[in-house]
């Protein structure tokens, strides 16, 4: 297990949903661990100028989940058109990357 199997996804969500989302996420296994942090968006959207206050969640799964945690985010999310980014790790600490393979399920 090296580093460059795990990834780490950030999504904007309202924050009436964030623990939800968490929680599914978790809960099913598809990451190890959910950071949710209160952030304020500022974007366009269909042409108007829009700022909210939203929670960014922080998401470390294996790079083999991806595709099923961006597929479970898109299902359970409100928005149209979420923001949803996985990122490759480059570099970390061991025994956490390990426990994040650990904290997931296993390769479907």
């Amino acid at each position: 297990m090296g580093f460059s199997e795990i990834v780490v996804i950030f999504c904007t969500i309202p924050a009436a949903e964030s623990e939800a989302m968490a929680r599914a996420l978790v809960e099913g296994r598809l990451v190890a661990c959910v950071n949710v942090v209160p952030v304020h968006s500022y974007y366009r959207w269909n042409g108007e100028f829009c700022s909210e206050p939203e929670h960014l969640l922080i998401a470390k799964t294996k790079e083999s989940m991806k595709t099923e945690v961006i597929a479970a985010i898109r299902q359970l999310h409100s928005y149209d058109v979420p923001e949803i980014i996985a990122v490759p790790v480059v570099a970390g600490y061991a025994p956490y990357l390990a426990w994040v393979h650990a904290g997931t399920r296993n390769d479907l």
